[in-house]
């Protein structure tokens, strides 16, 4: 008996045609993604407020930290998915974020992905859960931004 082909919808990039990333996939990617935050937070988050404390005893107001960490993690992902469509994660799970027609993201899309994924993970993970329902498995922020990550095809070496 035939083993059942996987079916699913390709998008055009460059010459080549990619598969959607699954679903299971894509939250492999997050959660390394997050363990690698820590070390881009420990250095340009941390660090220097442990210096600004110890040097002059100011703490900035809790709304000061949180834009400092919202527009460091904006320059890590927005830099990466502009530079080359995927992070140090999506790189190891071969994963990169394309638009809805298999081109690299712009400026303005990077920005409204990433502002829109704080609101998906951060409410009880709802853009997150978007993905099962939605047609093509998509979360919310990517529905919303017209983006979607696609699984690179395995390079022969």
């Amino acid at each position: 008996m035939p083993a059942k082909q996987k079916t699913s919808k390709a998008e055009p990039l460059g010459r080549q045609s990619v598969e959607l990333a699954g679903l299971r996939r894509r939250l492999a990617s997050m959660l390394y993604e997050v363990l690698l935050l820590l070390g881009v937070l420990a250095l340009t988050f941390i660090v220097p407020h442990l210096i600004l404390g110890i040097g002059t005893g100011y703490s900035p107001p809790g709304g000061v930290l949180w834009l400092h960490v919202y527009l460091v993690l904006a320059g890590y992902f927005i830099w990466y998915w502009r530079r080359g469509g995927q992070t140090l994660a999506m790189q190891t799970w071969k994963l990169r974020v394309v638009t809805t027609h298999g081109d690299g993201i712009s400026l303005s899309q990077g920005w409204l992905r990433y502002s829109l994924a704080w609101p998906s993970v951060l409410l009880g993970g709802i853009g997150l859960l978007w993905a099962l329902i939605d047609r093509d498995r998509q979360f919310l922020h990517d529905r919303l931004a017209g983006t979607r990550l696609v699984l690179l095809p395995v390079q022969p070496e």
